[in-house]
């Protein structure tokens, strides 16, 4: 998995690409936490480039609505592939998480 990130006052956009499953999801974890302690209560993630979540990814996504809730946040998914799409209607998560077409939507929806 790679990941990256912008901040853009209280919205972090996180761009991940590759695979989010239980080798990577520490590292998430920690970038996610680590974007929210900054002051963060907003997350956007870009997974237009995501080829493949598995269960402990899709339970870290689950954690970052938590997370940034009880700073008072919300999160959006941007752009998730075929493969993702599949796998978030496959377990029902397609129905909680909130998904846009593009980052802009996704940031507008947070205002």
């Amino acid at each position: 998995m790679k990941l990256s990130y912008e901040d853009h006052d209280t919205i972090t956009v996180l761009t991940l690409s590759g695979d989010l499953s239980c080798d990577q999801v520490d590292a998430f974890r920690r970038s996610c936490q680590d974007r929210l302690d900054a002051g963060i209560r907003h997350v956007v993630l870009d997974l237009e480039h995501l080829t493949f979540i598995d269960s402990a990814g899709l339970e870290a996504l689950l954690w970052i609505i938590d997370e940034a809730g009880q700073r008072g946040g919300q999160m959006r998914i941007v752009k998730p592939g075929p493969t993702v799409t599949k796998i978030l209607e496959i377990s029902r998560l397609d129905r909680r998480f909130n998904i846009h077409d593009t980052i802009e939507s996704a940031a507008k929806s947070l205002r």
